[in-house]
């Protein structure tokens, strides 16, 4: 079972891993984080510093490194997507890393969100190479640089690129990831409760309702709603309580009435000691 209040980002993603056996063809001598570059954008100002110093270099103000493009005869789809965690909509070029922004929003511990964050400048077989990951991550965790590409769509150039862009985060102290894809079933839930996590009015006291039903043990969906005063309204209020994670489902079934709803642990910690 994956219960969504307890989830983290790694949990429901599908992450390549195949891109370490590229390692070998960088050129990593003592001096590689001095002769690689990353390049920022702050504004209309495009700022290079050597890998090494990545450390240095304050997030916050930058802006995407390369220009999200909109044109008819584009195979790729770009966007906006709203994030809660940081009250803003955030760019995307696909819907693979639109579900990746959703997705994060959720589970993974969220303060920040950068697209295209920098291109990578490296090295390999003499040859400079250039690499523009798609997203860092800023989370309650540290930070977290991700390229997103489906699995069957990984070319041995990509993983190359991947494993410099995994030496590049190394040094720097992020994590990283290539996210493939999602475990079965995590993107259609997700996505439902998504459609409830924006604020929600509670006159009627629903959510303090559903709260005191899923403290009594883990309830199916269906009946737990029909704990509220109004079934309907509570349905909503459930889904609003499921992302913020203050009820728990599995997320690796479908989601219906059937499924089990508990109240996170943390909140069940809190009704022991009203």
């Amino acid at each position: 079972m994956v219960w969504s209040d307890a989830c983290r980002f790694e949990d429901l993603a599908l992450l390549h891993t195949g891109f370490t056996d590229c390692t070998h063809a960088l050129d990593l001598d003592e001096k590689w984080p001095v002769r690689w570059t990353a390049t920022w954008k702050f504004g209309r100002t495009p700022i290079s510093s050597p890998v090494r110093d990545l450390d240095k270099v304050d997030l916050q103000p930058s802006v995407p490194v390369r220009r999200f493009t909109w044109r008819t005869d584009q195979f790729h789809r770009p966007g906006l997507e709203y994030l809660m965690a940081t009250d803003r909509h955030h760019g995307f070029e696909s819907h693979e890393e639109e579900r990746l922004l959703l997705l994060s929003d959720f589970a993974a511990g969220l303060v920040e969100a950068l697209s295209q964050p920098f291109r990578l400048r490296f090295f390999a077989g003499g040859k400079a190479i250039q690499h523009t990951p798609d997203f860092m991550l800023v989370t309650e965790s540290g930070l977290f640089l991700i390229d997103v590409r489906p699995a069957g769509r990984i070319e041995p150039e990509d993983a190359l690129k991947f494993a410099a862009a995994a030496e590049t985060a190394l040094s720097a102290g992020w994590r990283y990831g290539v996210v493939m894809g999602w475990h079965q079933h995590v993107w259609t839930n997700v996505d439902a409760l998504s459609a409830e996590r924006r604020p929600l009015p509670d006159v009627l006291e629903i959510q303090a309702q559903l709260r005191n039903a899923a403290a009594q043990g883990p309830l199916p969906y269906g009946e737990l709603v029909e704990h509220c005063r109004i079934p309907a309204i509570g349905r909503a209020h459930a889904l609003h309580l499921l992302w913020h994670r203050h009820l728990g489902v599995d997320l690796s079934v479908p989601f219906g009435d059937a499924s089990l709803v508990r109240l996170a642990p943390q909140q069940h910690h809190r009704e022991l000691a009203r």
